[in-house]
């Protein structure tokens, strides 16, 4: 049974916008509308083909739905965060909407930006627009700071869609994670607004229609400087105790897994994550494999810097802080997992996880220039990816070429 709205678009919108019609060089904006608002009527008519439930749409829509968790904290912990810090009563509506005002933004101009380029490579190269871009614009927000410049947000959105993925011919093709390769770029860019101990809490005047709805207008700090976790474990002093520097900065074990601390938007409570993680294995969506050899490699890779004698406070720190510290977690489970440009074999999967997570601490422990490890960790793992790929196919068919060897000689 068609609805009125069907026989509309079918009779009405598509004989404008297909081949011949007057808006036919706006096709892709066509037929994004359709396939968001409808079921797609187009199947595949030859042989050899799978029939499945979810198509890449329904796939992309659970990923954004496993995200909810991680932004939503988000949204709240921002907020939390400047208020503490600025001396406002931390009441959850407080929290809500200066949460709100601060990451809202940054998502919009990710999705507008980001989106701008997704149409304009559509309609010059006359494909479909891809539904990969919802990820990726939600996810880059949600690895930023909550004060980061909203033109930052759009120069690092556009290089991540244009130099991280349209160079390379566009979904399906890219070596490296899109939302990544836009925040690597900030990161080098622009470490001033990315880095340091004065961008993850606000001004108190950073929203004066917030301040005015919450009656806190009166002026108190124009910056609040606070450490993450991993810059206070990276800056402990020979001699001391990484673990008790991160308790005396006020953050526990607890506080770090429940998220309740500054950081990327997204990326700072473990339990949010374990929700979205829980979401997209249900679903069967993302790698279990290159989850849980990261979870080892990580923890590995720790436990053995415990065993090594280094005078340096930071190798001694017990391995599991290393799982729930900064973005690990957020990295393993939503951003190494990407089917593009992650490993496709299994045994590929165990060994690009595994190193992810191995590289993750070695970077955080031995450069004291990147206390977050997981970016670059998992941007040189993708590059290597092809290659691990590569190996994995080469044995198993010198295993098959011997086994059938064998059975010639028998």
């Amino acid at each position: 049974m068609k609805f009125p709205i069907s026989d509309l678009m079918e009779k009405k919108l598509a004989p404008h916008f297909k081949n011949g019609g007057k808006l036919a060089r706006l096709y892709p904006l066509y037929e994004a509308g359709d396939t968001f608002a409808r079921t797609p009527a187009e199947v595949t008519q030859s042989a050899p083909h799978v029939r499945d439930a979810i198509d890449q749409k329904r796939l992309m829509i659970l990923v954004i739905y496993a995200l909810m968790p991680c932004l939503f904290f988000g949204i709240w912990n921002a907020g939390h965060q400047f208020n503490l810090a600025n001396g406002i009563d931390a009441t959850l509506k407080a929290d809500l909407l200066r949460g709100s005002a601060m990451v809202l933004p940054i998502l919009l101009v990710s999705y507008l930006v980001g989106g701008l380029w997704e149409v304009l490579f559509a309609v010059v190269r006359r494909h479909e627009i891809n539904e990969g871009f919802l990820v990726t614009g939600m996810l880059f927000p949600l690895v930023l700071p909550p004060t980061i410049p909203l033109w930052q947000v759009a120069v690092g959105i556009s290089f991540g869609i244009v130099i991280g993925k349209e160079i390379f011919g566009g979904v399906g093709y890219n070596i490296l994670n899109p939302a990544l390769t836009a925040r690597a770029f900030l990161f080098f860019a622009y470490p001033k607004w990315i880095s340091g101990d004065t961008v993850w809490v606000g001004s108190l005047n950073a929203n004066p229609l917030v301040d005015k709805l919450l009656g806190t207008a009166s002026h108190t700090a124009d910056v609040v400087t606070q450490a993450t976790p991993l810059a206070v474990a990276s800056a402990a002093e020979r001699g001391t105790n990484a673990a008790a520097a991160l308790n005396e900065a006020g953050y526990s074990l607890w506080d770090m897994t429940l998220g309740t601390i500054p950081g990327c938007i997204g990326s700072t409570s473990v339990i949010a994550i374990l929700l979205g993680m829980i979401i997209l294995l249900l679903c069967g969506i993302a790698s279990w494999q290159i989850m849980v050899s990261g979870i080892i490699g990580c923890a590995a890779m720790g436990a053995l810097f415990n065993l090594l004698p280094i005078d340096n406070p930071y190798t001694a720190l017990p391995f599991y802080y290393h799982l729930v510290m900064g973005g690990f977690l957020f990295g393993i489970v939503f951003m190494a997992t990407d089917p593009v440009s992650g490993a496709a074999t299994n045994v590929g999967k165990w060994i690009y996880g595994f190193l992810i997570g191995v590289l993750t601490v070695l970077i955080r422990v031995t450069n004291p220039a990147f206390p977050e490890g997981v970016m670059l960790a998992i941007l040189f793992m993708n590059v290597m990816a092809p290659l691990i790929d590569h190996f994995v196919v080469q044995a198993h068919i010198k295993k098959r070429s011997a086994y059938a060897r064998s059975l010639n000689h028998a």
